[in-house]
């Protein structure tokens, strides 16, 4: 899965209401980070009885220390939060030496366990979690931009998938389906502006602009064509230019069928000369890349007069 709300009154994420602190108060406490999998423990004793469980990359507030041990308030899910005692091992301090590597480490590893077919279960939570904090924790460090980026791309993912499998994702409108949450692509913008990040996320928000379902009518794929189309003048220099100007020739050339179904020649003439525009650019502009390959495809399949959408077989 590579490139792969308690919404309580918050310090840090996490809510105090429920840990009766006080702002001040809660302020001089230490956070840390959890960049292994933890147990929390009534008392500072492996043998006490087990509180709960504490996932990589969720956020403690630590209240005291015993030798070893860490007496601890945790954000143990999202609603949850338990006070108990932990080892005092893999928790990141924002003083820790290199603890933007360390969380960005158990991040990538956690993503690598999410892509193989037996990794451990809940791997892709933990890697958005842990990216996440890299950027929290450590705001100036060269791995912030990406890391949060990589944070918002996994649950984008998973937002993504969980609202496919949902009916009203065969809505034709955009605004009749759910669509993903947008604030954490629109985090990664804010925070860092003019970077290929900051590009990537506002590729991914496109998603939410686009049809359920065509329905075989030209409306949707025209207005989803120039929205490509615009992302690809807006922002020449991200990665994902050549996929946008991709996808929007791609649906230029489906138009070329769609508009004759609506008898209507002339426009069916126009969107394949924007096909042929279109895909020309990206063969020009991304010669080695897949993009280029698939633009290069599309133009012959489009000068060879098989259609790219509808009935494909002749």
């Amino acid at each position: 899965m590579r490139h792969f709300t308690t919404r309580i009154l918050c310090l840090a994420g996490l809510p105090l209401l429920v840990f009766g602190l006080s702002v001040a108060k809660a302020a001089e406490y230490q956070r840390g980070a959890m960049m292994r999998g933890a147990q929390l423990y009534i008392s500072p004793d492996p043998t006490s009885a087990k509180l709960s469980d504490v996932e990589r990359g969720r956020e403690v507030v630590i209240l005291e220390t015993s030798r070893e041990w860490l007496h601890v308030t945790a954000n143990v899910t999202e609603e949850r939060t338990v006070t108990g005692w932990m080892l005092d091992k893999g928790v990141v301090r924002t003083s820790t030496p290199d603890g933007d590597k360390i969380l960005y480490g158990e991040g990538v590893d956690s993503e690598d366990q999410a892509s193989r077919r037996r990794g451990r279960q809940g791997a892709a939570q933990d890697a958005m979690r842990l990216y996440y904090r890299v950027s929290e924790y450590f705001p100036k460090s060269p791995l912030a931009g990406e890391a949060l980026y990589r944070s918002a791309d996994i649950r984008w993912q998973i937002e993504k998938s969980d609202v496919s499998a949902r009916p009203s994702a065969k809505e034709r409108e955009p605004f009749l389906r759910e669509g993903m949450d947008e604030k954490f692509m629109k985090e990664v913008i804010k925070k860092f502006p003019g970077t290929k990040w900051a590009d990537l996320a506002a590729f991914h928000l496109i998603d939410n602009k686009l049809c359920g379902d065509w329905q075989g009518s030209s409306k949707c794929p025209t207005k989803e064509a120039e929205i490509y189309e615009k992302y690809g003048s807006e922002h020449p220099q991200s990665p994902a230019a050549a996929e946008a100007l991709y996808d929007a020739a791609w649906r230029w050339s489906a138009l070329i069928e769609i508009y004759k179904t609506e008898n209507e020649s002339k426009k069916s003439e126009e969107s394949k000369s924007k096909a042929i525009a279109t895909a020309q650019k990206v063969v020009a502009q991304s010669p080695q890349t897949d993009w280029g390959a698939r633009a290069q495809r599309l133009l012959y399949l489009i000068q060879q007069k098989i259609p790219t959408y509808g009935n494909t077989t002749e």
